[in-house]
């Protein structure tokens, strides 16, 4: 199977997002960089280095939940030539349950190569308090 060509750093974390919302291990791990350098940092501030450790953990992320939606807001994006870097709140839904899990913070690094744009780093943290969208506006105003 050929990996996706992604165009840009937003057709990458698209299908990072669609792939953990269809469970899908195959097409979460095609968005990431073949680099034995990648990471990924989840809530439990557990850090996982690399193609196989990465792998496992989302495999086991995936037996565990038959179905995972996440809404992202509040995005901040800065991009070049080659590095992209998203910081997002992330929020999660579990199965057909509506309890909101969250809200987490998010940072998504991508790195443009030979063959597109593909994910370095997803670290996800737990937010220390409810962050809203009124509270990320008032941070930007300046008195």
């Amino acid at each position: 199977m050929n990996a996706p060509r992604f165009a840009t750093a937003e057709d990458a974390e698209n299908a990072f997002y669609e792939a953990v919302a269809r469970g899908d291990l195959e097409a979460l791990m095609a968005v990431w960089a073949d680099d034995e350098e990648i990471v990924c940092i989840h809530p439990t501030g557990l850090r996982l280095r690399g193609v196989a450790a990465i792998r496992e953990s989302w495999r086991g992320i995936f037996a565990g939940n038959p179905q995972l939606t996440v809404h992202v807001t509040q995005s901040v994006r800065w991009t070049s030539m080659l590095l992209a870097v998203h910081s997002h709140v992330e929020t999660l839904y579990i199965g057909s349950d509506t309890t909101p899990h969250g809200p987490m913070l998010t940072t998504n690094v991508f790195q443009r190569g030979a063959n597109g744009w593909r994910l370095l780093s997803h670290h996800v943290s737990p937010a220390g308090e409810a962050v809203t969208e009124a509270d990320d506006e008032a941070r930007h105003t300046l008195h």
